[in-house]
């Protein structure tokens, strides 16, 4: 885990990138990287259903279709979170673009404001099915989440939740480049010091 502190129009906001579980976080809301019918089959929302549950995907769907870009919430069933989130990054052809990360990105970021939440985990969007370059996926919602932090609001703590070593790494050094150097992090960080 590496940690980034963005200041903030009123406490400042830490961001925090981990390798690990995102459907294991226990932040107020976790963030589905969804089509815009929100079905929910492999990748993250594949691991959402199967440990959070059916129901899940039955509220979502019940929202939907939407235009890509926008999110829906529903409860997080058996998961630790107490919402899930459900941001459309792409629709029904599985295919995402800038535009729809980043939309995607800061509409998850409203929708938690609307609940006044205080923290919620990202996965990495578009970068699964979708195939979206994983360092431009990282740009576009670290920039997001700084423009965010800017505007103040509930929420304190993002977390982004990846799947794997060479994602995690590609985010951290992202992170790395855009908001300088971090809080902390593990000595074999690719930026810790």
């Amino acid at each position: 885990m590496i940690a980034f502190r963005l200041p903030s129009a009123s406490r400042p906001l830490r961001l925090e990138i981990l390798d690990g579980d995102i459907t294991a976080q226990s932040t107020a809301a976790i963030v589905n990287a969804a089509n815009n019918e929100f079905w929910m089959g492999a990748g993250v929302a594949g691991a959402i259903k199967a440990r959070g549950g059916a129901q899940i995907e039955a509220d979502a769907m019940a929202q939907g279709p939407v235009d890509p870009g926008a999110c829906v919430v529903t409860a997080a069933g058996r998961l630790p979170a107490r919402f899930v989130i459900h941001a459309a990054v792409m629709g029904q052809d599985l295919i995402t673009s800038a535009e729809l990360i980043d939309r995607a990105t800061r509409n998850a970021l409203n929708a938690a404001e609307q609940l006044q939440l205080d923290a919620i985990a990202f996965p990495a969007f578009g970068t699964g099915v979708g195939g979206f370059p994983v360092g431009d996926c990282a740009a576009i919602m670290v920039e997001a989440i700084r423009a965010h932090a800017n505007a103040g609001g509930s929420v304190r703590l993002v977390k982004f939740v990846l799947f794997g070593q060479a994602v995690y790494r590609a985010f951290a050094e992202v992170a790395g480049e855009m908001l300088g150097a971090p809080l902390d992090g593990p000595p074999d960080c690719p930026i810790s010091g």
